[in-house]
């Protein structure tokens, strides 16, 4: 069975914003050898599943720099300091596509890469969303509110029009919380 690494010592190496990036020196409880390791440190993320009471979802078209295209994906964010996770999400679903919801219930936590990254990315459920103010985006940010019947969203899922993995993942913790299987 493995055992937990043993942490010798930590050093920042970079600073990129929204994220920093650490090297640990870790020892092998089996061989003892001491290894490098490198780690991505963030702030939490959220990530919001709003459905209207017409029954869309109400997603989010923006370029990603990362992957170079444009992609279909929910609200999210970043968790700013002195928020909750909960706070955030509404807050990023306000921001980014101009709706609001009466409430904001977490349906799942889950880890986005546990090789590189340290935090977690909370997935949050706003039923009753509706559009109350303008999209608010910020210098870098630009998104266009589509709204998707949740009938289609398997199928949106199954043809690769939605590709973002922790969106994916986010979407499946709501079909789980419904008790709806996918085809």
């Amino acid at each position: 069975m493995p055992r937990p690494w043993q942490e010798l010592e930590t050093e920042p190496l970079q600073d990129c914003k929204v994220f920093q990036v650490s090297r640990t020196l870790f020892r092998s409880p089996r061989t003892g050898q001491v290894y490098p390791f490198f780690r991505i440190d963030s702030p939490e993320w959220v990530n919001v599943v709003a459905i209207t009471s017409q029954d869309e979802l109400v997603m989010v078209r923006q370029w990603r720099h990362g992957a170079r295209q444009l992609t279909l994906e929910i609200p999210g964010g970043i968790v700013d300091p002195g928020e909750t996770p909960a706070e955030a999400a509404a807050r990023e679903l306000l921001e980014e596509t101009g709706y609001r919801a009466p409430e904001v219930l977490l349906i799942g936590t889950l880890s986005p890469n546990p090789a590189l990254f340290g935090n977690g990315v909370h997935t949050f459920l706003a039923r009753g969303a509706q559009r109350v103010a303008e999209i608010r985006n910020d210098g870098a940010e630009e998104t266009a509110v589509e709204l998707l019947p949740v009938r289609e969203l398997t199928a949106r899922l199954a043809d690769g029009t939605i590709q973002h993995a922790l969106v994916v993942a986010g979407l499946y913790l709501y079909q789980i919380a419904h008790g709806q299987k996918g085809s």
